[in-house]
Formats: structure tokens, C-alpha cells, sequence
């Protein structure tokens, strides 16, 4: 008897632990959740994977590499700052995208588990140039692209058709999409504004590309995001930017990506300072979405709701 309520006891406390995942991203696939994204402890070795039904309470990490890594080090592109995954189910393989040595990298496997491994150890682009926080989206016409920031005079938010083989680009369609241009975007002070971590949706033929603004350490680090009437611009920022309440508890938010729920409700996740002046490890949140009709204009707001949800993982005693 004391044995099972030991045993019940470590199980109801692991199920109020907080998730700390970073630059989160979530995909479902049948009714199950995926969450991928950056690891605050172990950077470099690579990317865990947990799995839920309700999108709330987390198992894991349940990859099937070694220690439930998604993807390890060593079995693709890359030796240190594994960040900012994401996974696209194409034609029944999962590509994985994902930042490495500041540049943009692909790995492929037949399982949302992985392992993800890549033959050629080769980054997406080539070149010298810093690239990091990687986005895919496939429009309804078939067209591919991909989303990513630069580092050149600041972190800026770059796009590019993305050809049929899902791992390479075409070069000559790169084109900035989102520079520095509203105040919050930048740490009062410093030199180096920021607008990163893209995420594209699109709504009613209108296409909406969110990013991340200021610097991750900061509070006021928070998501924006720009409309256009194509995949590639010109876009035009939100004039209320940045969009997520915060607070004195709350703070930090950014790194956002996009899932829908069982009830077909779009969900932002992102993740938060772990609290005031403790930028990691960062916490998990998700939180619900909507669009709506702006009174007395034609413009369709995109807003995030107010209430928080903090992830929970469980694990095993």
C-alpha cells in the first residue's frame, strides 16, 4: 500500500512539471501531438521529441534515437546550437528543419519519432552568411517556401520558393521580407535590431508572416507579424505590434509556431522567460487564436488570446 502511493504520489508530481522547451513547434498527426524545439540544457546534441493526446500534459522525450532524441548529433548536419526545429509531413516523409552552426539545415525519416538523418551533412544554403530559425509552408496551389532570419545588420526575416525535393531552394528568389522598423524591435540601447523566428499562415487569400522582435534575453522580446497579398511580400506590419499580453509573470515570449486543436481552433505555442530576470530555461505555452473583423475598416486583425496555458510534462517514476 505505501509502495503504490509512493508510486502515485511521484506520478502526480511529474505531471505538474512545467515543459521547458524553447522555440517550440507542435505537429499533429492523427490524434497525436508532436512537440519539437529547442533544448535550453543540451543545445548541442541535438533535438528531443515529446508526444501528447491533449496537447496539455507531455511524455518524453520519446524520440527513437538515443536519450528520445528526434535527431542527434552526428547523424546530420551540424556540431553545436541545434535550434528552432520543425517538421512538414510531405508525400509520407517527414522533414525535419532546423538551425545548426548558424545555418539552416534539412533531415529526413519515416516517423515523426525520427531518427532524422541527412547523407550529405550539407546546410540548405551554402555561403558564409548567418541563418537560423527555419519556417516551411506549402500554399493550396502546391508552392513551397521557406521562411528563415539572416544575420546582416541585425537579425532579419528572409524568404524563398522552396523546390519539390523540399531540401533546396531556388537561390535567385530570396528576398528580405521583415526588417527592423517599429521600437520594440530593438533593446533600448543596443545596435542590433531583431526580427526572427518566422511563422506563415494564411487566412482569407491574405498571407500572415509572424516573427519575433528585441533581443531573447529580454522581457520585452514578443511576436508581431506582417500581412501581404502574396507568400513573398511586400508585407505590411501590424501597427499595434507586438500582439502578446505580458506581465509581471509572463515575460519574454517569442519563438511562436502554429498547430490546430481537436476542436479545429488554431493555437499559437511559444515559449516564456522562465520568470523575471531568468530568461532560461524558457517555459512552453500555448494559447488560443482568432481573426476578426477590425469595426468600421476592411482589415482582418489576427489576435491572441489572453489566457496562458503552461505545458506539463510527465515522466515515469
Amino acid at each position: 500500500m505505501i509502495r503504490f502511493f509512493l508510486i502515485w504520489s511521484m506520478m502526480i508530481c511529474s505531471v505538474k512539471a512545467q515543459l521547458y522547451v524553447a522555440d517550440p513547434f507542435i505537429l499533429k498527426v492523427d490524434q497525436t501531438y508532436y512537440l519539437y524545439g529547442t533544448d535550453d540544457k543540451n543545445a548541442k546534441g541535438g533535438f528531443p521529441v515529446y508526444t501528447s493526446t491533449d496537447m496539455i500534459h507531455w511524455s518524453g522525450p520519446a524520440g527513437n534515437g538515443a536519450n528520445g532524441l528526434a535527431l542527434a548529433k552526428g547523424e546530420s548536419f551540424g556540431t553545436k546550437g541545434f535550434w528552432a526545429p520543425m517538421v512538414v509531413n510531405y508525400k509520407g516523409i517527414y522533414y525535419m528543419y532546423y538551425t545548426a552552426d548558424e545555418k539552416i539545415a534539412v533531415a529526413t525519416s519515416e516517423s515523426p519519432l525520427g531518427p532524422f538523418k541527412q547523407s550529405n551533412f550539407q546546410p540548405v544554403i551554402g555561403g558564409n552568411t548567418k541563418e537560423i530559425d527555419p519556417h516551411v509552408f506549402i500554399d493550396e496551389n502546391g508552392q513551397k517556401f521557406i521562411y528563415f532570419a539572416r544575420l546582416i545588420n541585425g537579425n532579419r526575416t528572409y524568404g524563398a520558393e522552396l523546390n519539390d525535393d523540399m531540401q533546396t531552394i531556388k537561390e535567385t528568389s530570396i528576398v528580405e521580407c521583415i526588417s527592423y522598423s517599429q521600437p520594440w524591435e530593438v533593446t533600448s540601447g543596443k545596435e542590433w535590431p531583431v526580427t526572427e523566428a518566422p511563422a506563415m499562415i494564411k487566412n482569407q487569400q491574405k498571407y500572415y508572416l509572424f516573427y519575433t522582435g528585441n533581443d531573447f534575453r529580454s522581457p520585452a522580446y514578443n511576436v508581431g507579424y506582417a500581412v501581404s497579398d502574396s507568400p513573398l511580400g511586400p508585407f505590411k506590419k501590424y501597427e499595434h505590434n507586438p500582439i502578446i499580453k505580458q506581465d509581471q509573470v509572463v515575460q519574454g515570449t517569442g519563438g511562436c509556431e502554429f498547430v490546430t486543436n481537436s476542436d479545429n481552433e488554431l493555437i499559437m505555442v511559444y515559449h516564456a522567460h522562465n520568470g523575471p530576470g531568468k530568461p532560461t530555461p524558457r517555459k512552453t505555452v500555448i494559447s488560443k487564436t482568432m481573426f476578426f473583423s477590425e469595426q468600421g475598416s476592411d482589415n482582418i486583425i489576427f489576435k491572441v488570446s489572453d489566457k496562458k496555458t503552461f505545458l506539463k510534462l510527465q515522466k515515469l517514476p
